[in-house]
């Protein structure tokens, strides 16, 4: 497997192990914090369940594990689990569909402990149930357009992304529309089902929105995202603040960039995605 390059702040040692796949996450306060996150166990669409956990912004090396578990009566059983030893990643774990009511847990023995929504699997793809709610649907506001493709917002963090990486001597990133796409369409996803992770609710991670995109061939990658920035400048200075945040940004590595930007009635959500062919 090739090891992606700028393996970074939060897919680090554990991302080589498991995917290519470099991820940076942000946050508006506290900045950076180290969590774990637990996925929603979900049918593929080879008829498999699969849970993905992934622990973020941490500076410690730890065991992170992942067990997914079958709701029932008294004790709930481990049908499956899956552990990985890193400083940031993403561990994931399949396992054969029977149908039941699953959740997944993760712990990275630091003290830290994430647990995913239960959801009821029929062993479908096509069943697999979608949340429903009767609250009014999150609404979401789109950027302004911008001449050059993009919303004039979006196009403005990569002037400023470009700008940083000009003092560090790299050369500047084009703004790709498949990548804007990916980016634009994650930060919507989470503006519009209110979660913010790198992993949605339905577990697509980076790997498969940058696919889906059309960007290929792809040959290193990441992600940062962050929330409750008012300003590209706000976001991009919270960013540079963070010493992992900051050297991807200016790892000369990636050649392209999108970002995009959506919010609700609480929230704005931004999303940047590198990538090079």
């Amino acid at each position: 497997m090739r090891r992606p390059l700028g393996v970074l702040l939060c897919l680090g040692s554990l991302a080589a192990l498991s995917t290519p796949i470099a991820t940076a996450h942000a946050a508006a306060a506290p900045f950076a914090e180290c969590r774990v996150y637990a996925a929603k166990p979900y049918v593929t669409a080879v008829g498999r369940i699969q849970a993905s956990a992934a622990r973020l912004g941490c500076d410690d090396t730890a065991l992170v594990r992942i067990r997914v578990k079958r709701a029932v009566a008294g004790a709930d059983p481990v049908v499956k689990s899956a552990s990985l030893r890193g400083t940031n990643g993403r561990v994931t774990v399949r396992l054969a569909c029977a149908p039941g009511v699953y959740y997944s847990v993760v712990t990275d023995y630091r003290g830290n402990v994430g647990r995913s929504k239960a959801v009821r699997l029929a062993c479908s793809p096509a069943a697999t149930p979608t949340p429903t709610s009767t609250a009014p649907a999150p609404t979401t506001t789109a950027p302004t357009p911008a001449p050059g493709g993009g919303s004039a917002v979006s196009e403005e963090v990569v002037r400023l992304t470009n700008a940083e990486r000009q003092k560090g001597g790299c050369a500047p990133l084009v703004s790709d529309p498949r990548l804007r796409s990916a980016a634009q369409g994650h930060s919507a996803d989470m503006a519009a089902r209110n979660y913010f992770s790198h992993i949605s609710p339905d577990g697509r991670d980076l790997t498969a929105r940058i696919k889906a995109s059309g960007f290929s061939p792809m040959r290193a990658w990441a992600e940062k995202i962050a929330i409750d920035y008012r300003t590209p400048a706000e976001v991009l200075k919270g960013w540079m603040k963070s010493s992992g945040h900051r050297a991807n940004i200016m790892n000369c590595a990636y050649t392209h960039l999108g970002v995009g930007v959506a919010n609700n009635s609480k929230s704005i959500y931004w999303t940047q995605v590198f990538a090079k062919h």
